[in-house]
């Protein structure tokens, strides 16, 4: 059990979050455009 603690504590979880919003931030983009295409240029 300590195993997994040990394993879980020295993940770098600052970068993972940086990384996934990154992520989150370059899917907006088309995101936004798909929606406007879908309705037709009307936010």
């Amino acid at each position: 059990m300590d195993a997994i603690f040990n394993t879980l504590g020295s993940i770098h979880w600052e970068v993972i979050f940086q990384l996934l919003f990154v992520a989150l931030i370059m899917l907006a983009g088309p995101a936004v455009i798909f929606v406007l295409a879908f309705r037709n240029g009307d936010l």
